[in-house]
């Protein structure tokens, strides 16, 4: 008992406090994603928002999901489409932010990692530390709509298998 609470007043005082916790506007406004129904204040570190020319919006928890959405709105016209930045959770144009593609990071409803960053020096950071590659918001979306089948039967696959444990 004495090692879990020295664990955990270690990783009070070494962790960014400031993203503990903290509970952003457009994760109150859209709390889950629409297509996987998962957490967005759980992958604040990867969530997106839409925000179409004609006032709709749509929050996601990843880059996977955000294409969905693009490919079934083709007819739309997106006004902003913000990412989260991976260090600090705050929402960045998705546009001009810089992607990392694949490193040893297991994904957001993808098995090749995409996550964004604000700063050029933050992706090259986490590059030299987990793998990937930078790349630009277009070769991020071209590599989720090259990844989606795959993706999408990952998780189907993962679905199956957690009713087929759940079933007496």
């Amino acid at each position: 008992m004495m090692k879990q609470s020295l664990l955990l007043l270690m990783f009070l005082l070494f962790t960014d406090s400031s993203a503990i916790g903290q509970e952003f506007k457009d994760i109150v406004q859209h709390k889950t994603c629409k297509y996987c129904n998962m957490d967005r204040q759980q992958y604040a570190h990867s969530r997106m928002v839409l925000v179409y020319s004609d006032g709709e919006e749509f929050g996601s928890c990843s880059l996977h999901c955000t294409a969905v959405d693009l490919a079934l709105h083709i007819d739309k016209t997106p006004k902003a489409i913000l990412a989260a930045d991976y260090n600090t959770r705050e929402l960045t144009d998705a546009e001009s932010a810089y992607w990392v593609i694949g490193g040893n990071l297991p994904g957001v409803m993808t098995k090749r990692a995409k996550w964004a960053f604000a700063e050029k020096r933050d992706a090259q950071e986490f590059v030299t530390k987990n793998g990937g590659a930078i790349a630009t918001f277009d070769q991020a979306m071209k590599a989720s709509y090259e990844d989606m089948h795959a993706d999408s039967k990952m998780i189907r696959n993962k679905l199956k298998l957690r009713r087929m444990q759940a079933q007496p």
